[in-house]
């Protein structure tokens, strides 16, 4: 997996909490694949920031497996691109604790996601829920990322990955590049099947919510059948219309039309003609990654072999970039 000079690098990551969502892979995931022609890519499953939250062991080091194998599965050629689990890089952590050093408090205190899971999982209010934003910072600086792929609600966190190596430059001297965000222009945020104003997520208490990407063909379209809509019967996108907005936003990601090309498709449709055709579509666009998927996961070694050599990698460039911060504030040097 080399890298080239002459390209910007990019880093993203996902936790491993279980089977990405419609939403992740639209949004993200399916973005990753054709990047490694024109970038330096890292792509990491980072099960550090997984256990923030309480996490049963076997079922963490099962998911996390099962999300490494869907990486390879949406397009990620471990001959192209360095893919790793997170875990496996102590110079994540060892980075992140510098860089909290340079974090105010104030700053963590603001994070929305903060708030947010700080009232989902009230019981469980840990120091590191508190201060993950800044191994998310270490996670993209580690390798001086250049790029970043993120969804809008994650915004937040990359402009504090920004501040926070500002910040180390003006007390260390220039060294940090300071990484900017690549969002893509359509699907960047893929809503809830059931509730069209809330963003769709595998946590969801309704099942027709969510559509997961190994999901097989019935279940996904009789999710489709059971989106909510609203009570007119045009397909068109517009204001009012945020469930029928939201399926055109899926249907036009997974087969390329535009809005005004799938308005003149279901011209004197009814909804339940378009949300067939969205759940059919959505299931066909998937077939080749739950395949794909279903290889893989069989073949435990060659998993085995790409995220060692993926670490190995990682490893690599991250201990120089580590040393040198280390350097930088006054660490004795070891050799």
């Amino acid at each position: 997996m080399p890298q080239s000079n002459d390209k910007k690098l990019i880093f993203s990551g996902i936790q491993p909490t279980g089977t990405f969502t419609l939403g992740n892979y639209i949004g993200a995931i399916r973005n990753w694949g054709p990047l490694q022609e024109d970038y330096n890519c890292v792509y990491s499953i980072v099960d550090l920031h997984a256990i923030t939250v309480r996490q049963d062991p076997a079922k963490l080091r099962q998911n996390t497996l099962q999300a490494y194998a869907l990486l390879l599965a949406c397009g990620i050629d471990p001959e192209k691109s360095i893919a790793f689990i997170q875990s496996h890089n102590v110079n994540h952590a060892e980075l992140s604790w510098v860089l909290a050093c340079t974090t105010q408090f104030g700053e963590l205190s603001r994070m929305t996601q903060f708030k947010d899971k700080s009232a989902k999982h009230a019981n469980d209010v840990n120091a590191g829920l508190f201060t993950y934003p800044v191994l998310m910072a270490a996670d993209i600086l580690a390798y001086n990322a250049d790029l970043v792929p993120i969804g809008v609600d994650q915004k937040q966190h990359l402009e504090l990955a920004r501040n926070i190596a500002a910040r180390f430059n003006q007390r260390y001297g220039e060294f940090f590049t300071l990484p900017e965000p690549y969002i893509p222009k359509t699907g960047a945020k893929i809503m809830s099947l059931q509730d069209p104003d809330k963003k769709m997520s595998k946590s969801d208490d309704n099942p027709n919510a969510c559509v997961l990407i190994l999901d097989d063909k019935d279940t996904i379209i009789r999710k489709f059948k059971r989106a909510v809509t609203d009570s007119e019967s045009v397909v068109c996108y517009g204001e009012g219309k945020s469930g029928i907005n939201n399926l055109m936003t899926i249907y036009s990601a997974v087969t390329g039309k535009s809005f005004d090309e799938i308005t003149s498709e279901f011209a004197g449709k009814g909804y339940g003609d378009f949300k067939l055709a969205v759940g059919e579509a959505v299931a066909d666009h998937l077939e080749p990654v739950r395949t794909a998927y279903a290889k893989l996961i069989a073949d435990k070694a060659y998993l085995k072999d790409c995220y060692t050599k993926g670490s190995e990698s990682a490893m690599k460039i991250t201990r120089k970039v580590l040393t040198k911060v280390y350097h930088k504030v006054g660490f004795v040097d070891q050799r």
